[in-house]
């Protein structure tokens, strides 16, 4: 009885061995991924443009600067005309006066101020798919300071409309070459690829085409240039058998 005793305590003790063996085997082949990450990038052209400009005038009066402001408006309403824009593509925001002071000095010391009238400021934006053309006219706007318009221009600003389409085709360029990268290196190691375990989108950046723009943390959104470059990847971890 005392060695059948002993046999069986040792045989549990073979069975629990095995037991714990092929647990931690399993546990070891189902840790073995392979973690990969996939790019997917493309260039396209803007589709629509936002330009601004500012009218600018001073007056002795309010009433009297108001009057320069509107005046000037016309001209640009039917210079914009004149190049194609339509009148619903110009939006003209209030006129906003400010009074102005100079500074006065006795005896080379601050003295107070005096008023010396009113600065108003009227700006307009300009919002159009047609690039080309209100690109042009964001160029030449200033032939109206030839006609005393005094006014203010900036850069346009360029956008593109269907910014969803190129994200869910990045994704998938992404997704295809992370699997190409995660084929390869299975290959080489004489395994077999198999499905995903976990799979992270990185940000969305978007910069000018052929610039130095470096990426952001939070993702690029480049407005400043007409061609841009979109880039995303995606982090992907496979399961190897």
């Amino acid at each position: 009885m005392k060695n059948s005793k002993y046999w069986i305590i040792g045989l549990a003790i073979v069975i629990a061995a095995a037991l714990v063996g092929r647990a931690y085997t399993y546990k070891y082949r189902s840790q073995q991924t392979i973690v990969v990450t996939g790019l997917g990038e493309t260039e396209f052209s803007s589709d629509k443009i936002v330009w601004t400009a500012t009218l600018t005038a001073e007056a002795e009066t309010a009433a009297a600067g108001y009057a320069k402001v509107e005046q000037n408006k016309r001209k640009v309403q039917e210079y914009l005309l004149s190049k194609g824009i339509p009148a619903e593509a110009v939006i003209f925001e209030f006129v906003n006066a400010e009074k102005q002071f100079t500074t006065i000095y006795q005896d080379g010391k601050w003295a107070g101020q005096r008023f010396a009238g009113y600065e108003l400021r009227q700006r307009f934006t300009v919002e159009s798919k047609e690039v080309e053309k209100v690109e042009v006219v964001s160029r030449e706007i200033s032939s109206l300071i030839a006609q005393g318009v005094a006014i203010e221009a900036y850069a346009p600003d360029y956008y593109y409309t269907k910014l969803d389409d190129v994200k869910m085709g990045l994704i998938e360029t992404a997704s295809a070459d992370a699997r190409l990268r995660a084929e390869k290196i299975a290959s080489n190691a004489g395994a077999k690829l198999g499905a995903v375990k976990s799979a992270r989108m990185g940000v969305f950046q978007i910069t000018g085409a052929n610039s130095n723009e470096e990426f952001s943390a939070g993702g690029s959104f480049n407005t400043s240039s007409r061609q841009k470059k979109a880039r995303i990847t995606m982090r992907i971890e496979y399961r190897v058998n």
